[in-house]
């Protein structure tokens, strides 16, 4: 953990990015759940719980961290038991975020590349058994975030923010525990996105020219490889995206390791770098929606009916009375 953004460049960025990211994720959720944008099932589940997470991602690391540390830093959120509390909730969310993300990678390669395990793994019931799964380790790998932290000072019996103990510093669990939350969040997940990319792209390329050389009609497109188009757009849209976002803090990160660098004040460079990594996290939880709209054309209609549903509501109603 590290001090609040109090930069008018942050005070104003982070209130935009909730204002735009929670209607939006509510939007996907309500969209996807309602199944009518011609995704089978498995996709629909793994793109339904990762909205969710990201809603949860905006909620918790954007507006109630960020933008209450900003506008409200003497609220009830920012006495001991609260930071603490929601420590362990942002990143459990975002732990949650990024693994949905490598799972939803991972079904898409077995569904393009492994054809022979595709029946049996790019199921309703194994999404639904996966996604269980993921939440659950979430929540059980940020436990010991809620022992980290101790009181930075106390007023009137009343313990305020969260400092670091100093254990955390030299014991040799928690030195390890904070390796391991990094290494599975995010390197490990950035490792297998890249990896999976590649080979899917490599799958793709000479899958083509194998069936370019098959194809028996001249005047007619390969059917089947238009249908595959939308779920690979679709997939590496999304895992392209996690990567370039992820990437300043992998860097940010390694090379804090291997200098022993940090900031000191919001006017150090460090820690304007620090603060565009926290950014482009909560970013990720949030150009997801966009993705969906460019990538999917049934997304798009109905994200048009769903804007216009008060609208058309208003004068149906409208209507309605005029006749009564």
């Amino acid at each position: 953990m590290h001090g609040q953004a109090t930069e008018p460049f942050y005070a104003i960025c982070y209130p935009i990015l909730a204002v735009i990211g929670v209607p939006a994720n509510l939007a996907v959720i309500i969209i996807l759940s309602r199944g009518r944008c011609g995704l089978s099932h498995c996709v629909t589940f793994y793109l339904l719980a990762l909205a969710v997470t990201d809603f949860l991602v905006i909620i918790s690391g954007c507006i109630l961290n960020r933008i209450g540390g900003i506008y409200f830093s003497n609220s009830v959120m920012f006495t001991t038991q609260g930071c603490t509390l929601s420590t362990v909730v942002i990143y459990t969310t975002r732990d949650g975020s990024v693994w949905l993300t490598v799972a939803f990678t991972i079904d898409r390669f077995v569904s393009i590349c492994c054809h022979s395990l595709k029946i049996r793994y790019c199921t309703q019931k194994t999404a639904s058994w996966i996604i269980g799964m993921l939440c659950v380790l979430s929540c059980a790998k940020n436990v010991p975030y809620y022992f980290v932290f101790q009181p930075l000072y106390v007023v009137d019996g009343v313990s305020w923010f969260c400092d670091i103990k100093l254990i955390c510093y030299t014991s040799p669990a928690w030195l390890a525990y904070d390796w391991l939350d990094h290494i599975l969040t995010p390197c490990l997940p950035f490792l297998v996105i890249l990896l999976l990319n590649i080979l899917t792209v490599r799958h793709i390329l000479a899958t083509s020219r194998i069936r370019q050389k098959l194809c028996i009609t001249k005047n007619h497109g390969d059917l089947e490889m238009s249908n595959r188009k939308k779920s690979i757009v679709l997939l590496f849209a999304i895992s392209l995206s996690f990567l370039l976002l992820w990437a300043a803090y992998i860097v940010h990160y390694l090379y804090g390791q291997l200098t022993g660098e940090g900031y000191t004040t919001p006017n150090d460079p460090w820690y304007s770098f620090q603060e565009i990594t926290n950014m482009f996290q909560l970013v990720n939880s949030l150009n997801n929606v966009f993705i969906f709209a460019v990538a999917q054309k049934r997304f798009r209609e109905e994200a048009k009916k769903l804007i216009m549903y008060p609208f058309t509501w208003l004068i149906g109603c409208f209507k309605h009375c005029k006749i009564d």
